[in-house]
């Protein structure tokens, strides 16, 4: 696969290695550190001219951190000339906050998608996005991907009394994606 390049963010560098290694390809050289005054400094270790860049960084854990940090990376590649910068976030921060529920509520998905894309984003894959209407609020394309089809071989292929089993969700958005994983069980059996 030549001119592409993944890099990891500090996030879950055991997934972004897991992707490099079923690509067949090398993790890009990347040093993520802290000043003193805690602020992110990310140094790119390799050229990405002409490029197309891949950079994996969740939105879980220190979620503003990881955050601050993929949007440097973005900045960092996409003024390093990289041809098309993705950026891959399996978990989208600030999802939950996808509407105006009170007054004088923010409607934080939206401005985490608007500062992707200044950072210099050309391009979102994530994953299970709270309320699918979080892809309007951008003006890149973007792939959401579906792991229902993962969770539903894994249940099966590890939980002995499957068919017996009930799925949860700690909230409304949530439930639909479980009852929906509740009627594709019933399909399977």
């Amino acid at each position: 696969m030549p001119n592409i390049k993944i890099f990891s963010g500090s996030s879950h560098p055991d997934l972004s290695q897991k992707i490099a290694d079923r690509l067949g390809l090398e993790l890009g050289k990347v040093v993520t550190k802290k000043f003193s005054n805690q602020e992110t400094c990310v140094e790119i270790g390799e050229s990405v001219r002409g490029e197309d860049v891949y950079i994996v960084q969740s939105g879980c854990g220190e979620i503003n951190d990881n955050l601050m940090e993929l949007l440097i990376m973005i900045n960092a590649c996409k003024i390093a000339s990289a041809s098309r910068v993705t950026a891959v976030i399996p978990c989208f921060p600030y999802a939950r906050q996808d509407k105006k529920d009170k007054s004088r509520a923010p409607i934080s998905a939206k401005l985490v998608a608007n500062m992707l894309s200044v950072a210099g984003a050309d391009h979102i894959i994530t994953m299970d996005l709270h309320a699918s209407q979080i892809q309007g609020f951008f003006d890149i394309p973007v792939d959401n991907l579906y792991a229902e089809p993962a969770v539903l071989k894994w249940i099966k292929e590890n939980i002995n009394e499957w068919k017996n089993c009930t799925i949860v969700s700690p909230d409304a958005g949530g439930a639909k994606r479980s009852y929906t994983l509740c009627g594709l069980k019933r399909i399977l059996r």
